[in-house]
């Protein structure tokens, strides 16, 4: 099933799974001109549907909406309780020397009204983000050394994998918040996305996954 900006992997009486394009919002933003968003438009399908996270505007990916209270208390635990397993995919500057690492550094805001997050070892949260190169791009590819990198965020802080990232000295490819210009204006869109989403389904108890293909 498809919809402006996004597709529908899957749907049932209790959840609606979404693969959303980048640029398009999650919610909507503040003011009218960015009341458009994924949940608006999946509501003209799903009028029951109901946000239980989010994916930034920029990053393109699988995400779930449940369909009732009771669907979406429980998928809302095991957020909560990190039973929910997130893989991502970025291209990254630069070639990491090691092959795959952990990342486990405090994340908070810039500021109270602030966009932006950093690593804060005086008021951050506990964030920490696992990652494994897959493959590292020749210079020839995007001008400069790139690699392909597979992230799985152990916890779900706004803009962890971009932050977190940049803090190991290998921003996102096409980061206007976190990369130098030279990087964020090699690709005309954010090189992060959400591939792969598993949880326990919250009636049969199954535990079930979903994949959104590489987009580029």
């Amino acid at each position: 099933m498809h919809g402006a900006g996004f597709n529908i992997i899957y749907f049932d009486d209790d959840v609606v799974i979404c693969d959303k394009a980048s640029g398009l919002l999650t919610v909507p933003g503040i003011g009218p001109e960015k009341a458009d968003c994924l949940i608006s438009r999946v509501k003209c399908q799903f009028p029951d549907a109901l946000i239980v996270h989010r994916l930034d505007m920029d990053t393109s990916g699988v995400l779930v909406l449940a369909r009732n209270a009771d669907a979406h208390r429980e998928i809302s635990r095991q957020f909560q309780d990190r039973e929910i397993v997130k893989f991502y995919l970025a291209i990254v500057e630069g070639a990491p020397k090691q092959d795959d690492g952990e990342i486990d550094l405090p994340l908070g805001k810039q500021a109270q009204r602030s966009a932006i997050h950093i690593v804060d070892f005086e008021l951050g949260k506990p964030s920490v983000t696992k990652w494994r190169v897959l493959e590292r791009y020749p210079t020839e590819r995007l001008g400069r050394a790139t690699s392909l990198m597979e992230l799985e965020p152990k916890t779900g802080r706004s803009h962890q994998l971009r932050v977190h990232l940049k803090a190991i000295g290998h921003p996102i490819v096409g980061d206007h918040f976190y990369a130098p210009n030279e990087i964020a204006t090699l690709t005309p869109r954010l090189m992060l996305h959400s591939a792969r989403l598993e949880f326990t389904h919250p009636t049969s108890k199954a535990r079930v996954s979903f994949i959104s293909p590489q987009p580029w």
